[in-house]
């Protein structure tokens, strides 16, 4: 699975990059890369720039730019706008992991379809150096692809059902908010420690968070806990599974296109047998044949945008790095925030937009904590360029 944010680039490619870990979400399953963090002089992309097997390396950096960001506003404005047309039916709430499964179905589809367009074989695997024939797959390799599924299947699944109980912009603030599950879990599991910065934006979203949900149950009449709780389930899944496909990338010498495949085709037979164990399986298949258009058509739109929505987000941090796809990718979440309002019958309060950028500040702490050396000596250069300062300074924010 492509992580959190660059389509087809092969481990190879990514020993010559250096280590800006970008996440994003497919959206609801995030992918993880190591992403060059490329420098503000830099004139064109050391690496082919790819779009679902198209190279837009001929192109200037500002048509990648402009590729790009047209295709993440189209491809999950409408991606929003239609999953919430859909789970906001709460007739949809018994059914919500069959649409998952139709979701998982289609995904698994379109990236079996990129492997054969690129020609990529799924017949060998190369880990850690050694070429291992696929039979073994049966045994290690499955283990791997089956953990990355499960938590695949929990991050999209729980992030759909919470939906039906939630209100949609309270459910794309905790999306945003992958960073706090991430830093519990490092600290209790694997005793990691953490700046004092990322602490910081770790609270600061937390109160962000916490904020919002306030807001959100003083508005919101039909407001329930219980959604809090599937979104915060999805939430951890996407943290743990951000973590693991770095994990898996390290391990298999396979493109991300195969690591998306496999995700999605196991994950597609873990959610079949789930659905025919609990016998929700034919009541499903009857009420989907009862609203074909909406459910069928709208589904299959929505799961075609996710799918190439992600790809676009992945060529913005190969070709621009990660500062500018997370302020295009913040912009379209408030985009999709502002749309949900207007497209759908919802109370509106200030307290909203205070919580939100809340949240916003946080993100650009967490990322500022990453990148703190190169953003410096950038705000140098700019503060040296324009006169404000006489000479270089040895820090800028000396925290």
């Amino acid at each position: 699975m492509r992580t959190d944010d660059a389509e087809t680039v092969c481990p190879q490619h990514q020993e010559e990059l250096s280590s800006a870990l970008v996440s994003h979400s497919v959206p609801n399953c995030s992918v993880t890369l190591d992403i060059k963090e490329h420098s503000h002089h830099s004139s064109r992309p050391e690496v082919d720039v790819l779009i679902c097997g198209f190279n837009l390396s001929k192109l200037s950096r500002n048509q990648q730019f402009a590729v790009s960001v047209f295709g993440i506003f189209v491809a999950y404005l409408f991606y929003g706008a239609l999953q919430e047309s859909i789970f906001r039916n709460n007739d949809i709430q018994p059914h919500s992991t069959f649409l998952t499964l139709f979701q998982f179905f289609i995904y698994a589809i379109l990236s079996y379809s990129e492997l054969w367009f690129q020609e990529i074989s799924l017949k060998r695997y190369r880990v850690v150096g050694d070429i291992v024939p696929s039979r073994s797959f049966s045994r290690g390799l499955f283990r791997l692809y089956f953990l990355l599924a499960l938590l695949t299947v929990g991050t999209i699944a729980f992030s759909n059902a919470s939906i039906t109980y939630l209100n949609y912009p309270t459910q794309v603030i905790f999306k945003s908010c992958k960073m706090i599950p991430v830093l519990i879990g490092g600290v209790l599991l694997q005793r990691k420690s953490y700046s004092a910065l990322e602490v910081t934006a770790v609270l600061v979203m937390t109160v962000g968070l916490i904020s919002f949900t306030l807001v959100d149950v003083s508005v919101q009449p039909s407001f329930t806990f219980f959604g809090l709780v599937l979104v915060s389930l999805a939430l951890c899944c996407d943290g743990a599974l951000g973590n693991y496909q770095e994990l898996v990338m390290r391990k298999l010498r396979c493109c991300n296109t195969e690591l998306l495949f496999y995700s999605y085709t196991i994950g597609f037979v873990v959610l079949l047998c789930g659905i025919l164990l609990s016998g929700q399986f034919l009541p499903s298949v009857r009420y989907f044949i009862e609203h074909p258009v909406k459910i069928f058509g709208h589904g299959v739109i929505f799961s075609i945008c996710g799918y190439f929505g992600l790809h676009f987000v992945l060529c913005l941090v190969q070709s621009h790095g990660a500062l500018t796809a997370v302020t295009v990718t913040t912009f379209r979440k408030a985009v999709t925030m502002i749309l949900s309002f207007i497209l759908f019958d919802k109370p509106f309060a200030m307290g909203y937009v205070w919580s939100a950028l809340l949240v916003v500040f946080g993100l650009y702490l967490n990322l500022y904590s990453k990148h703190r050396q190169s953003w410096d000596n950038y705000v140098r250069q700019q503060l040296y360029r324009f006169g404000i300062i006489k000479c270089p300074l040895p820090a800028v924010l000396p925290l």
